[in-house]
């Protein structure tokens, strides 16, 4: 019976050849690979760029919605106040107070004055309970900023946003807030019950 032969071993060049061909595709590999990755850089490059352009846009927008609330509360806001007793004399926008020495920074979006007495106002687009907070907090600092500097007034605290919920609304003249509404191009003032008012 006759021997089978055995397969012809590989030869130098065939050996070389297959390694050529298997670093070709390797080389391969490694470009797509960086290609990918470049593309996902270049995505994650544009999905950021996208998202500062949004928040920049918001953040303008929101800032368009405060000057237009502001615009429209504070020609009329006097007159209104003076319905409920008072007798402010004038509507101050966007008023400043700085103390370095101790500590004290606030602004208040409008600021209702008469001799007696002074109404902070926060405008807000979307009120929140934790604005009405810090509204309340600006407040206790007024008191603070006038103390120091012989202001003897009594200051009073009202908040206005155009979005509002319900219990947002219940929470501010629960801390005896002013609660200011808008509806279409004019608005209406809730006052605190008599003996929940809180002044400062």
């Amino acid at each position: 019976m006759p021997e089978a032969q055995s397969a012809n071993p590989p030869t130098f060049e065939s050996v070389w050849a297959s390694l050529q061909e298997f670093h070709g595709k390797m080389n391969e590999l490694r470009e797509s690979q960086k290609e990918t990755d470049r593309q996902l850089k270049e995505t994650d490059r544009q999905l950021k760029e996208y998202a500062e352009s949004t928040n920049k846009s918001i953040g303008s927008l929101t800032n368009l919605f405060g000057d237009l609330t502001e615009g429209m509360v504070a020609p009329k806001i006097c007159e209104k106040f003076n319905e409920f007793g008072f007798s402010f004399l004038k509507a101050g926008p966007n008023c400043k107070y700085t103390d370095k020495i101790n500590g004290i920074s606030l602004e208040v979006d409008i600021m209702l004055e008469n001799g007696d007495k002074a109404m902070l106002i926060e405008v807000k687009t979307k009120l929140t309970e934790e604005r009405i907070d810090k509204h309340i907090l600006r407040l206790e600092k007024m008191r603070k900023y006038a103390d120091l500097n012989g202001d003897k007034r009594t200051f009073l605290g009202a908040v206005a946003g155009i979005v509002v919920d319900d219990d947002v609304k219940k929470y501010a003249l629960s801390k005896g807030l002013y609660y200011i509404e808008y509806a279409g191009e004019t608005f209406y003032i809730t006052p605190p019950k008599d003996d929940e008012t809180r002044e400062w």
